[in-house]
């Protein structure tokens, strides 16, 4: 019998761990930064907690992941400090679409990864620069250099999962985003990793032809676009996107500043179609904003558009931390995993939520009140 006391015990309405299905009223006890207890009672050692938190609305879910942002202190157009926008909005861990590439890794794991409280993975850009160029980060391709790019990851897998290719027509200015997108998937097979991928223009490559070159495993982005691709054709999802699906290749729902459509999300969700998993592409142009953006903002217009929300809470825990190769440490509320958690409370009316063409509709809105950190708490 354990009587040692627990560093920090949570208390919730709703204790929701979607990998192993736990979902109701619960207690779950942390101790040395771990999961120590998880149980529909309170533990013994609740009258010696150091501290216990008590949410009687909340909804204690593992921390949530973040699978296409911007975390950069410094040398990304993009970047934002992902301690100030992202922590304390419920998110624990963070992967950023290639802020940094082969020629900036060692800065961006110094200022941003290795200073960071929250935990932050990088798709490394295949550019060296990463996303230094305002023109693009393909704007030069000089810039790209295959063999550096697989030695970075090669020698850097505990803090790169893959790399970011992105062949939009920002990003490639002017240059044919064909062989890009080969000298990405090239360096991809040498590097044995997967990569997050941004389409080009369908009217200019196909959106068949781009997605018949990807791998299982291989994660395509800004998916909820109407403008200047959209997964959806007809009234229905395209069937080059069901074909590549059923090959394996994970689709992620981005918000960003162009990239989310209710009407794209809505037909595709009408045919059973949801994203893998959710994220927010927070960056710099996000700042400020009211009503401020988030993960957790855009996983409340997915729910008030239809998704349900079990798909929901799966796509910013277990999924994307299977992708990231980190389900054993974070992404559930199993014993001995990593102290990562994140309170949510749903407002008791619904607003008004927009997507980035002007379109509305009503729904509640998730809050967060509190996130966890590796066991230390952290207060929005």
């Amino acid at each position: 019998m354990n009587h040692s006391p627990l560093d920090l015990l949570i208390s919730a309405d709703r204790v929701v761990c979607p990998a192993s299905g736990w979902d109701g009223p619960g207690y779950v006890g942390v101790t040395n930064g771990t999961i120590s207890s998880i149980s529909t009672e309170a533990p013994e050692q609740a009258d010696r907690a150091i501290e216990f938190l008590e949410f009687p609305q909340g909804i204690l879910l593992p921390g949530l992941i973040d699978l296409h942002a911007h975390p950069a202190v410094s040398g990304s157009k993009y970047g934002v400090d992902p301690d100030i926008y992202f922590l304390p909005n419920g998110v624990t861990t963070v992967l950023s679409q290639g802020d940094a590439g082969a020629g900036n890794w060692d800065a961006y794991r110094e200022t941003t990864i290795n200073r960071s409280k929250i935990r932050v993975r990088l798709a490394l850009n295949l550019s060296s620069t990463g996303e230094m160029r305002e023109a693009g980060c393909f704007s030069e391709l000089d810039d790209i250099d295959v063999a550096r790019c697989v030695e970075t990851v090669r020698e850097n897998r505990e803090f790169i999962w893959g790399l970011s290719v992105n062949v939009s027509a920002h990003s490639c200015a002017t240059n044919d985003p064909r062989p890009i997108l080969q000298q990405g998937l090239q360096a991809a097979e040498a590097a044995a990793c997967p990569i997050l991928f941004g389409m080009h223009d369908p009217k200019i490559w196909s959106s068949a032809e781009q997605l018949e070159l990807l791998r299982p495993g291989d994660v395509v982005t800004y998916i909820f676009r109407s403008e200047p691709h959209n997964i959806c054709e007809n009234g229905s999802v395209d069937a080059a996107i069901l074909a590549a699906r059923e090959r394996g290749v994970l689709f992620d729902g981005t918000h960003g500043f162009m990239s989310f459509d209710f009407r794209v999300m809505q037909t595709a969700c009408a045919e059973g179609f949801y994203p893998d998993t959710i994220s927010s592409d927070f960056y710099q142009k996000f700042i400020g904003l009211d009503p401020p953006h988030s993960l957790v903002a855009t996983m409340s217009k997915l729910r008030a558009a239809g998704m349900p929300e079990s798909e929901i809470f799966s796509a910013v825990t277990i999924r994307p931390a299977k992708i990231l190769n980190l389900d054993e440490t974070i992404g559930t509320l199993n014993l001995g995993t990593c102290a990562d958690l994140t309170v949510l409370e749903l407002s008791d009316s619904s607003i008004e939520q927009r997507d980035v063409y002007g379109n509305c509709v009503e729904g509640a809105q998730w809050n967060v009140r509190l996130t966890v950190r590796d066991g230390a708490i952290i207060r929005p």
